[in-house]
């Protein structure tokens, strides 16, 4: 395969390693925003004035970070006007490098298993060794960086 930048990729894994357990970032209950100001002793009112909205507009982000429909742009105001920062990832199940090398053997595997359908017909079939190294080597030389999601 054409090689994405691999060392770019690693350093990408390498930092949302940092990320993992996600579990460790979910929100509390209410969320950050109520949770954050109630653990400041901040009222509604209080952070409105920071931010240069009401109380009751606070009370609206609250509630639409609760159900999930905030904004960034909203959350990064709020979270300034606590003291803080926005900080925000797409943390992927596995590593990116991982997710790469599986879908070129995915891609790989059902390229080559029509001809190994083909070859077997013919009565031509391959060992599990041989099939191994022809997946590998179409992912070397066949398989581009494009294709990997072009059919996802």
């Amino acid at each position: 395969m054409k090689k994405l930048n691999d060392r770019a990729l690693r350093r990408l894994d390498e930092r949302l390693a940092s990320a993992k357990p996600v579990d460790r970032f979910a929100p509390p209950p209410r969320g950050w925003i109520r949770a954050i100001r109630d653990g400041l002793g901040m009222s509604g009112a209080q952070l409105g004035k920071r931010i240069g909205v009401t109380q009751q507009t606070i009370k609206a982000f609250e509630l639409s970070e609760e159900n999930g429909t905030i904004q960034l742009q909203t959350l990064r105001r709020v979270a300034y006007a606590l003291g803080g920062k926005l900080v925000y990832a797409i943390v992927p199940d596995t590593s990116l490098e991982e997710m790469v090398r599986n879908r070129a053997r995915e891609i790989a595997m059902k390229t080559l298993a029509r001809v190994s359908h083909t070859m077997r017909l013919e009565d031509q079939a391959t060992s599990k060794a041989d099939l191994e190294e022809r997946i590998d080597s179409y992912i070397r030389d066949e398989l581009r960086d494009r294709d990997l999601w072009s059919d996802a």
